[in-house]
């Protein structure tokens, strides 16, 4: 096993005995053996630009969630202080719009923004709608088919609504859903004890399997996207008519901009780790330098443009992670957290991110009497990963990045580890 150097710094480190350099590697390799994990991790010091400790920050590993580092800083850079909701021309007595990716339109999870629904619903002529600037799929490359009826994996869109899903109800005879898109068959009872309900992987059609327990239950089910399933799930909610129109985006469009404070949305995303507002936030990132809804685009431009500088260059292809073919090095993380901190005053930043032991993905663990790690974290079957920035004591501010893959031990596990080390970094600095 390749270990790069792991040492601390004298002066202004207090470290004890037991956290010596020599504890960090050993705790690592520990770890290594005990779960069969892959680790790699990297602690670095942005104001004296120097690592602290790296234990095989050059190799790669899949970051999961930690992928959603990456388009928040293109966000960051690419999309200002206000969202674009969509995109208008007007044309005699009709309005033709297309969709800019934005993702809070309606969406339970996110501020209530009226001004698009306000915009559309008041416009006194005919409402004409066109998805000619997707040029994607609606599921990323390397996405897990089977998890399409999961919450979340979502489908791609230009002009989503509601967050792309539906929340389905079962009472004790009926089922309601909010938007009303399915139709439904009962299937024969199951042997497992909850009941469960499955959507066809082509079509919006549900099928409910009762399980021994059959009680009143909830589902968030992502709905199976086309056009004409937008146009119709518009045309209800604004009570009025809405049509598709094949056009492409001509010179001349006009912005409508959301009301709603983009740090906002960042910290659904950051904090709660929604790949929905991802995806999408990445789609709107190649929107404003491409005028074309595809996320690749958006990708090359930030790793030619403004990633260039990553130690080692980024394997990335969706903006949440979903994707296994997403290769990241623990010490480019640290890199773009450092990038990310230098453009972020320090106040904003962790009030967007996800807290130990307060809020988020992580509001269960790393526990203290105040709060130290302000990070991101990802999590994918037999892989975990955090990172973000670890505060001590005596108040001082490291960058960090943890990769585990590969483990077949319970994830509770591994973040035990990660938990031990961290607040020994945490109480003797």
């Amino acid at each position: 096993m390749k270990v790069k150097y792991c040492y601390l710094l004298l002066v202004g480190l207090a470290f004890s005995a037991c956290s010596s350099p020599r504890y960090v590697t050993e705790s690592l390799q520990k770890t290594e053996k005990d779960l069969q994990d892959h680790i790699g991790f990297v602690l670095y010091d942005p104001v004296k630009k120097t690592t602290i400790c790296d234990y095989q920050g050059d190799k790669f590993f899949t970051p999961a969630s930690n992928t959603k580092i990456f388009t928040f800083y293109a966000s960051l850079k690419l999309l200002g202080d206000s969202l674009p909701a969509l995109r208008y021309i007007q044309r005699n007595d009709s309005l033709i719009f297309w969709g800019t990716g934005a993702p809070g339109f309606l969406y339970e999870n996110t501020p209530k923004d009226d001004r698009v629904y306000t915009f559309l619903k008041d416009y006194p002529g005919k409402l004409f709608f066109s998805s000619s600037n997707f040029q994607t799929e609606h599921f990323g490359s390397g996405w897990t088919w089977d998890d399409y009826n999961d919450y979340y994996q979502v489908e791609r869109s230009s002009f989503p609504m509601y967050g792309n899903y539906s929340r389905v109800k079962k009472g004790y005879k009926s089922f309601t859903a909010y938007p009303d898109v399915f139709t439904y068959s009962i299937n024969p009872p199951s042997t497992k004890e909850k009941s469960q309900l499955r959507r066809e992987v082509s079509s919006n059609d549900l099928g409910f399997i009762p399980g021994r327990v059959d009680r009143p239950r909830e589902w968030v089910i992502p709905f199976h996207y086309s056009d004409a399933l937008l146009v119709k799930i518009l045309t209800d909610t604004l009570k009025r008519e809405v049509r598709l129109i094949s056009m492409n985006l001509p010179a001349g469009t006009t912005n409508l901009y959301s009301s709603v404070k983009v740090d906002s949305i960042y910290k659904v995303m950051m904090q709660e780790s929604d790949n929905f507002i991802a995806e999408q936030l990445l789609l709107m990132c190649a929107n404003v330098v491409s005028d074309t809804l595809k996320p690749e685009i958006a990708i090359q431009y930030m790793k030619k443009n403004l990633l260039a500088d990553l130690p080692d260059s980024p394997t990335w292809v969706d903006g949440s992670g979903l994707s296994r073919y997403n290769l990241f090095t623990p010490r480019s993380v640290i890199k773009l957290w450092e990038k990310i901190y230098e453009i972020v005053p320090r106040e904003r930043l962790f009030e967007i991110l996800a807290i130990g032991g307060q809020r988020g993905t992580i509001r269960n663990y790393y526990k203290a009497e105040r709060p130290f790690i302000f990070g991101k974290t990802g999590t994918l079957s037999n892989n975990h990963t955090l990172s973000g920035y670890v505060t001590t004591k005596r108040g001082q501010t490291f960058i960090f990045s943890w990769m585990n893959n590969n483990f077949t031990a319970p994830t509770s596990e591994v973040r035990k580890r990660m938990e031990e080390l961290l607040k020994t970094i945490y109480e003797k600095n």
